[in-house]
């Protein structure tokens, strides 16, 4: 048996692509749906707009996601962001390329000028050791042969976890938390990157600010799309 071999990181099997992370058989138990390339909620079709956003314009323009936050997808999130297994990212990162380039297809998305990691608040960064988003986004970055800045936005309040919040508090929860560097931009397509979307809430502050400053095009590219039940 060959130790040093490249295995997979749920079932530990050789892989037969040694920097894929997943083999194919678990890859495809990752739960991909059908989704609206606006929102993210699901759809019977690949469609850009469903009646959700349509009713509640997001400031933002598309979304990729690789799939539900369901497990095994959600395990191997929850690894990555709070058990300290960093190493994580190449995997997840190569899952929302292939997300990416299949949005291409489905979705008819154009490849951003840049990618843009959602920040963290420097206390909850230290804890952690590291910005789980910075690190999808810097891998996006070099494959896709486009720049990754995560300098534009700094998380400057502390905020309690959005998840488990109403709308209205996760507004408030927002309200000043985070400060925008500069006043101009000199890109006009963007994709703002996330690890889970729920709400979106997040990212739609954030869009809502980089729209001001006369940004054309604002994709959000997240890791896995969670619904209320």
């Amino acid at each position: 048996m060959n130790f040093l071999a490249f295995r997979c990181i749920l079932c530990h099997q050789i892989l037969s692509i040694q920097n894929a992370g997943l083999c194919s058989k678990c890859s495809r138990t990752i739960e991909r749906y059908t989704y609206c390339g606006c929102c993210g909620m699901p759809t019977s079709n690949y469609v850009l707009h469903c009646g959700c956003c349509l009713n509640s314009r997001p400031y933002w323009d598309q979304m990729v996601v690789i799939g539900r936050y369901t497990p095994p997808l959600s395990e191997i999130i929850k690894n990555f962001k709070f058990q300290h297994q960093f190493w994580l990212d190449k995997t997840l990162a190569r899952l929302l390329l292939l997300a990416v380039i299949d949005a291409k297809r489905q979705h008819f998305i154009r490849i951003p000028e840049i990618v843009i990691p959602v920040p963290l608040h420097h206390f909850r960064q230290w804890k952690r050791g590291y910005n789980q988003s910075h690190l999808i986004a810097k891998h996006l970055a070099k494959w896709l042969n486009i720049p990754c800045h995560s300098q534009f936005i700094q998380r400057i309040k502390r905020t309690p976890p959005q998840l488990g919040l109403n709308a209205k508090a996760r507004k408030q929860n927002l309200r000043q938390a985070f400060k925008f560097a500069n006043q101009r931009i000199n890109y006009r397509s963007i994709a703002l990157v996330d690890d889970v979307i729920t709400t979106g809430s997040t990212l739609n502050e954030i869009a809502k600010h980089f729209r001001q400053l006369g940004v054309e095009n604002i994709q959000v590219w997240g890791l896995a799309r969670a619904f209320h039940t």
